[in-house]
């Protein structure tokens, strides 16, 4: 038997003794009674005891202990009201609700076998999950920019480094100084932030400062630094969500406070979208930054919606990044250099992973849980085995040496709880004689608990849509679940009021095929417009939601981003679907030809562009707007050109020279 199978009897029987016992056990009643430790020497039994205690507290079962006032012995005790999960007051159509979420994510979601596990647990003994999707979800499109076939492989070993608190060691490359160096971190947490993925902990190499490394740029395999059983503790005063939620000109130490205009018309987008990173005084938009050329980049990129006041330098560096895109699109394009021959790829060596797996021992404990239930109050049942592999995720092949390992749990004494046996295509389970103490489902373990947030923060508005009960109501039923450890290493999901009713609204508006009458500001343009639209389909791609639909306003197909939303609401008027339109974004898209300088080069190749021999990158993207494309080229600075087509290479000239004056710039002195 193999030292993880005896790691995960001895655990799972510890639990077993503990809670038959139901009294302040010491480690010499564990050491005497419980499976696997009877046999080792005192010392080794410390040592493994210490162990699996550790262990078993990171997966979430709530293990006590304290002192004997008379003897100073440890004693030990595992209450049932802490290890079970409560009554939940979760409706039927919240389940199904949650269900949706899990379809949605599939196969997208590098934690949905966790995330599907934890549901089950939520479900145990009600129906639920065996249903078709809602035809809503149907309707959603989840896509993750940043998922790759690396990615689950990389998020499952620093799962495990995490939970076990173990230093791990990878090769990483810093885009910031076109670097690749292996670097050592105590791994503190995992996180998404504007849809990148980041793991956040201490770097050895840099005298313990906790950062933040995006787990994209990890070159090749992320292993364990050392053989020992943890490496570290997460420090107390950690907190997750001061690592979430900052706008690029906040990425790093504050260095001053900055004063822009916004605009009666825009403020209220300016507060739905970064009124947690700054201030609205009036029209003025007082934001603190520790960078001002990424906030110059973001006052660019609103295409004079956004006009700098404070400080100086500020709008001289405005002035200077209009005249050198001015200058980069006056006249021909320049000639592009030779294509070069790819690099290697991020993950060269790396074979792609399977998705976060959930904790065997949590798998266990869930099976136990569904046969025993299965039984009822009868003392046998029969189930199909097609059934336990589905639901559990199990390899067909592998599900006799489940069933067998729970054969061999006991409490003690030769007390089971259960003996399941494959036999054919059927499992035949008998409940022993303390079968009925773990028919109840175990709280969750913090990798399932992070799974739910994460699905919160991915589609929760979906799921609030789905269930007819607001998302914060749906969040905390579901967080009473998550039991006596505090979820630390997980940030709050950050799903605004507005995003969730909007989605509720199109949710609603697509089922009955109603049409919305909306307010939408589009980039560049000063002030909002009403637009009358007959919505088919929502998309989710990380970190924005759309809407698409049939403009009849401008009698056109248009998908329209939700956060520059201001308002949406049904009409009592309702539409036939159009036969066979199947509406996308950037279906009417146009090509554009953008070239890259060395300055941003690599960021642009991490984007999908191609490198260039003399360093330079080449990307050829679809427009669906030209405002969108004056956007994103005024927010570079001057260090991305576009080619072609003529016409949006002529307009960007033109509208680069406009700002200046818009902008209140023109008169300036660059210094150089």
């Amino acid at each position: 038997m193999s030292h993880d199978t005896d790691k995960l009897i001895r655990q799972l029987s510890l639990v077993a003794f503990l809670m038959a016992e139901r009294r302040p056990l010491t480690a010499r009643d564990v050491k005497s009674n419980v499976e696997g430790y009877s046999e080792m020497s005192d010392e080794a039994f410390a040592r493994r005891f210490y162990s699996d205690r550790a262990e078993l507290l990171g997966l979430g079962v709530p293990l006590q202990s304290q002192r004997d006032e008379f003897t100073g012995e440890e004693l030990y005790t595992l209450r049932s009201e802490n290890y079970f999960l409560p009554q939940l007051d979760l409706k039927n159509d919240e389940l199904a609700a949650l269900q949706t979420a899990l379809y949605l994510l599939e196969g997208k979601f590098a934690y949905a076998e966790p995330l599907r596990l934890a549901l089950q647990n939520l479900a145990l003994g009600r129906p639920g999950f065996t249903e078709p999707a809602t035809d809503t979800a149907v309707r959603v499109e989840v896509l993750d920019p940043d998922y790759s076939p690396e990615m689950p492989g990389r998020l499952g070993k620093l799962e495990a480094a995490i939970s076990k608190q173990r230093t791990v060691k990878f090769p990483y490359y810093s885009i910031s100084r076109n670097k690749e160096s292996e670097r050592t971190v105590n791994p503190y947490a995992l996180l998404t932030d504007f849809g990148i993925w980041y793991v956040v902990g201490a770097d050895l190499d840099d005298d313990n400062k906790v950062k933040k490394f995006r787990v994209s740029r990890i070159r090749g395999e992320i292993r364990f630094a050392t053989r020992r059983e943890r490496d570290f503790r997460v420090p107390a005063e950690f907190a997750i969500d001061d690592y979430v939620g900052h706008p690029p000109w906040q990425v790093g130490d504050i260095v001053g406070e900055a004063r822009i205009e916004v605009g009666h018309d825009t403020a209220w987008w300016v507060e739905r979208v970064y009124g947690e990173t700054g201030r609205l005084e009036e029209d003025v938009f007082v934001t603190p930054y520790s960078s001002l050329e990424q906030l110059g980049s973001w006052i660019l990129r609103q295409d004079g919606r956004a006009i700098p006041q404070e400080p100086d330098e500020l709008r001289r560096l405005v002035k200077a990044s209009l005249q050198r895109v001015r200058e980069s699109h006056e006249g021909e394009a320049p000639e592009l250099a030779r294509e070069a021959s790819p690099s290697r790829s991020d993950s060269a060596g790396e074979r792609p992973a399977g998705p976060v797996a959930p904790e065997r021992f949590a798998v266990l404990q869930s099976l136990l849980a569904y046969l025993l239930a299965a039984c009822g109050e009868e003392r046998e049942a029969t189930l199909q085995a097609r059934d336990l592999v589905e639901r559990f995720k199990i390899p067909a092949e592998e599900l006799d040496e489940h069933l067998q390992l729970l054969n061999l749990v006991n409490f003690g004494g030769g007390c089971y709880t259960v003996y399941a046996a494959l036999q054919g295509d059927d499992v035949h389970v008998d409940k022993e004689l303390y079968g009925d103490t773990f028919r109840a489902s175990p709280r969750l373990t913090p990798l399932e608990a992070r799974a739910i947030r994460l699905a919160l923060e991915f589609v929760g508005p979906m799921i609030a849509a789905d269930a007819h009960t607001p998302l914060d109501r749906v969040r905390k039923k579901l967080e009473e679940t998550f039991g006596q450890f505090a979820l630390s290493q997980t940030p709050e999901p950050h799903v605004g009021s507005e995003e969730e009713q909007l989605v509720a609204t199109f949710t609603e508006a697509i089922r009955d095929h109603a049409l919305v009458e909306i307010e939408y500001q589009k980039e560049g343009e000063q002030t909002w417009s009403k637009r009358l639209v007959e919505p088919y389909s929502l998309e989710r791609s990380l970190p924005n939601w759309y809407v698409h639909t049939w403009d009849r306003t401008r009698d056109a197909e248009k998908s329209f981003r939700l956060d520059r939303m201001r308002s949406a609401d049904l009409t009592d008027e309702q539409f036939e679907p159009r036969p066979g339109f199947q509406p996308s974004r950037l279906g009417d898209a146009r090509t554009a030809k953008v070239l890259y300088t060395k300055a941003v080069a690599r960021f642009a190749l991490e984007r999908g562009a191609r490198p260039l021999r003399d360093g330079t990158a080449l990307s050829e993207m679809p427009v669906g707007s030209p405002e969108w494309l004056v956007g994103e080229i005024l927010s570079h600075r001057g260090e991305a050109l576009v080619l072609e087509p003529a016409d949006l290479r002529k307009r960007i000239a033109e509208r680069a020279h406009e700002l200046e004056g818009e902008l209140g710039v023109s008169r300036l002195r660059v210094r150089t």
